[in-house]
């Protein structure tokens, strides 16, 4: 019987204030937290500033680790659109970084986390975070929060798989939003 194939996985809850990220690894069904973080950017800094440390830390994590896949949090239109555009443009560095270092990108909505994390698509925040300390055997929960978050976005794609995510696109331009290769925009 062959040995099981170790697969590593990089859950990120981008933000431009601050990008959480967590790295497991998948071994069978068995899974292990390897590690987990954030990245940090004062305010007042200049925003260009900020994308830069953040893309320059992910590049950083990325060249340590050397993740099979990456993972990360679909944006969602929020009720401040300004945070919204800051937090698209640091999950943009970040996917740079993907992109630049080879590593594919997959994308689930909050939903779809939720529900490979706890089994109930409409968990609550203490839930998943109980269920990310239960299933990597972790003592303490990670804080911040948009560190359990990361690792939770690892965690749903190393439950679901590749051939089930969905590669991460760029809202309603691409894929299930209605994009064909063939027909262009419908």
């Amino acid at each position: 019987m062959a040995e099981p194939v170790t697969k590593t996985y990089i859950g990120i809850d981008p933000g431009y204030a601050i990008t959480g990220y967590g790295i497991i690894s998948k071994t069978g069904s068995k899974l292990k937290c390897i590690d987990y973080g954030a990245i940090t950017t004062k305010a007042g800094v200049d925003f260009p500033e900020r994308l830069l440390t953040i893309n320059q830390q992910i590049k950083g994590i990325l060249e340590i680790y050397k993740p099979d896949y990456m993972s990360v949090e679909e944006l969602f239109l929020m009720h401040n659109k300004t945070t919204a555009i800051g937090t698209a443009q640091a999950r943009g560095v970040v996917l740079v970084e993907a992109a630049r270092a080879g590593i594919p990108v997959y994308e689930f909505t909050p939903g779809q986390v939720k529900l490979a994390v706890t089994g109930y698509g409409k968990a609550d925040k203490n839930q998943v975070s109980q269920m990310v300390k239960s299933l990597l055997g972790l003592k303490e929960m990670p804080k911040p929060d948009d560190v359990t978050d990361a690792l939770a976005i690892a965690i749903c794609l190393a439950h679901t798989g590749t051939d089930f995510a969905g590669k991460a696109v760029s809202g309603y331009q691409y894929g299930r939003y209605g994009y064909s290769k063939r027909n262009g925009y419908m």
